[in-house]
């Protein structure tokens, strides 16, 4: 299994097109892959399931695939995602404050 956190910058947030587009790469790869935002997890390979998670910009969205090709999924996500996303900043696990 495989995870990545990321910041969602792009002003409009993870809207109907580059969600489709992420929707066709995650599609490409056999591994089970869910984004997580907040309390709410999606399919990563379903664009309605997708779109109901509503991503807001500065949002930090959390992606999991689980399979054979899990690094491969991930990473090609993040290049997708290109400058729409940036890595989440590491925090503390007990206090929440960004670690430098």
């Amino acid at each position: 299994m495989a995870a990545i956190d990321l910041v969602v910058i792009d002003p409009a947030g993870l809207h109907a097109r580059p969600a489709a587009q992420f929707v066709r790469t995650a599609s490409r790869f056999t591994s089970r892959i869910t984004i997580t935002s907040g309390e709410r997890s999606a399919d990563a390979k379903s664009l309605i399931s997708l779109l109901g998670l509503v991503v807001r910009p500065q949002s930090v969205v959390t992606l999991v695939a689980d399979g054979p090709d899990a690094d491969d999924a991930l990473a090609a996500l993040v290049d997708e995602l290109g400058a729409a996303a940036a890595p989440a900043p590491l925090t503390d696990a007990h206090d929440g404050t960004v670690v430098p």
